[in-house]
């Protein structure tokens, strides 16, 4: 039950983030609002799940998560480059968590 809590935290991630870009530094509350219950939930979501999983790895997935999702968000919805090294880049995030789930 950790990891799923973990991997919707991963994705909650990505809700908050994409939000405090779409926010315009807090001036517009929908997106700040939307952060703020995001960043929240995603924290929340991190800290049950660490509970269990090891700091480090439970982190790392968390982050990656976040970060892959929020580039994809960008680069599907936001009209951000699509280039193939930058994709790349991107899966090498994604075998590098997968890399330490595997071998904690």
């Amino acid at each position: 039950m950790a990891w799923v809590v973990l991997v919707v935290s991963g994705m909650l991630e990505t809700v908050w983030a994409v939000a405090l870009g779409r926010s315009a530094g807090f001036s517009r509350p929908v997106p700040s609002i939307i952060f703020a219950a995001g960043l929240l939930a995603s924290m929340a979501g991190l800290a049950w799940a660490l509970r269990s999983i090891p700091v480090g790895t439970g982190y790392v997935v968390w982050v990656g998560i976040g970060a892959v999702g929020t580039a994809l968000v960008g680069m599907l919805a936001l009209g951000e480059s699509t280039s193939w090294p930058r994709i790349l880049c991107l899966l090498l995030v994604v075998a590098g968590v997968v890399g330490l789930k595997l071998f904690a």
